[in-house]
């Protein structure tokens, strides 16, 4: 079983970055591209969602002289992650939607 976390919107946008593909391995810099978060932001979301067990990672393994660069670091949902990530999403979807109303108009009363 996953631990809960608080899903801010930029939690909410790293987390349907993995949903998007989500037998995708995913790499911080190719992250930072796809949400436009800064380093300084993404990589303690990646590293909460690792120690929550949403996220499992895993180095590269590459010859960093041979290649030219460092190793990657790859991110991937579990397969708990994913239910967890799904769910979360549609809890804060339907929170938005109560709050706003169907189309993003703020409600009258």
């Amino acid at each position: 079983m996953v631990a809960k976390i608080k899903v801010t919107n930029t939690v909410a946008q790293v987390l349907s970055c993995f949903l998007s593909d989500i037998g995708a391995e995913r790499y911080g810099r190719d992250m930072i591209k796809e949400t436009g978060l800064p380093s300084g932001t993404l990589y303690p979301i990646l590293a909460r969602l690792e120690r929550a067990e949403w996220l499992s990672a895993s180095w590269e393994d590459i010859d960093p002289e041979t290649e030219g660069r460092p190793a990657r670091r790859f991110y991937r949902l579990t397969p708990d992650g994913v239910v967890a990530a799904r769910d979360e999403l549609a809890a804060l979807r339907d929170q938005l939607t109560r709050a706003l109303g169907p189309i993003g108009k703020p409600r009258t009363t």
